[in-house]
């Protein structure tokens, strides 16, 4: 999971909701270093923290301007008067506080470790070229434009068979008349073009073996009934150009790298899975008696 940068500023969020900003008269500090832009009772306030704020202010494409910089500086200051008064009332020593903070900081550093890697393992066209040729491979194929009525009884298929053989030109009629395939029947059984590999077997095997213009003159049987089949057309299996799907394209080989470097650094590690401590006995429960011999 990629873990947005952000997330450094978590408790900023809530903050936000329970103090407003109203300390645009705060007094400049004098002599201040430049990678200070502030300091709180003697603790500093990173100039590079409020120019990471701002950074991200302005990829959303909001104004990130002097203004702004003085809104993010109050509510760091508002954020850091808390965290003092925390400190000094011991909060930082509770458990459950030390652990949310080691969550935090373990998802700065997978996020930044992630960024890292992307960084410096860049997607070539090379690359590109080679998974959108062998995924056009893979789907090469044909597919198919059919329509189809499907029915509970081979009987009434049979029977309907029969009709066809009449007159194929009532398939659109018959579907709409006996079809229970709510999906298809309003539109005369159509189905529209698909990849056979997407149907149950039985249907994808059966409309592979018709000509066009041709139905089915024995019932198909699959899970959901019995089924007669017209194919109207058919055509090579059509794939979109490697622009239309390059960005999509890059992401997946990025994931699919990544996932394989996870994979590798989990086989090297040494994990060791510690006993299940018992669970306590709840204040109202017995011990449970020894059973008797």
């Amino acid at each position: 999971m990629f873990v947005k940068s952000r997330i450094v500023l978590a408790s900023l969020v809530s903050m936000l909701t329970l103090i407003a900003c109203g300390s645009n008269d705060a007094v400049p500090v004098a002599g201040t270093a430049k990678n200070v832009a502030a300091t709180v009772n003697g603790d500093p306030i990173s100039e590079r923290l409020v120019d990471m704020m701002l950074k991200e202010r302005s990829n959303l494409g909001r104004d990130a301007g002097i203004e702004a910089r003085k809104a993010f500086i109050d509510r760091l200051a508002t954020q850091l008067i808390i965290t003092q008064e925390a400190i000094k009332k011991g909060l930082d020593k509770s458990p459950e506080v030390q652990d949310q903070l080691e969550l935090m900081r373990q998802s700065v550093l997978v996020d930044a470790f992630i960024k890292d890697y992307l960084k410096n393992s860049p997607v070539s066209d090379d690359m590109l070229k080679a998974e959108y040729d062998k995924l056009k491979a893979e789907s090469a194929g044909t597919e198919y434009k059919a329509r189809h009525i499907l029915v509970d009884k081979e009987a009434e298929a049979k029977d309907i068979i029969a009709r066809l053989k009449k007159n194929p030109k009532a398939f659109e009629d018959l579907a709409k008349e006996k079809s229970i395939d709510t999906g298809s029947k309003v539109n005369g059984g159509e189905l529209g073009w698909f990849d056979p590999k997407g149907m149950v077997p039985e249907f994808g095997a059966a409309v592979a073996t018709l000509a066009k213009g041709k139905f089915t003159e024995q019932p198909v049987k699959t899970q959901f009934g019995y089924h007669v089949i017209l194919l109207e057309d058919s055509r090579p299996k059509q794939f979109q150009p490697l622009e239309q799907i390059k960005a999509e394209l890059k992401q997946k080989l990025q994931q699919d790298s990544l996932r394989k470097l996870l994979d590798e650094l989990k086989a090297k590690a040494k994990i060791e899975i510690a006993q299940a401590p018992a669970q306590a006995q709840a204040p109202d429960e017995k011990p449970a008696e020894p059973a008797k011999q």
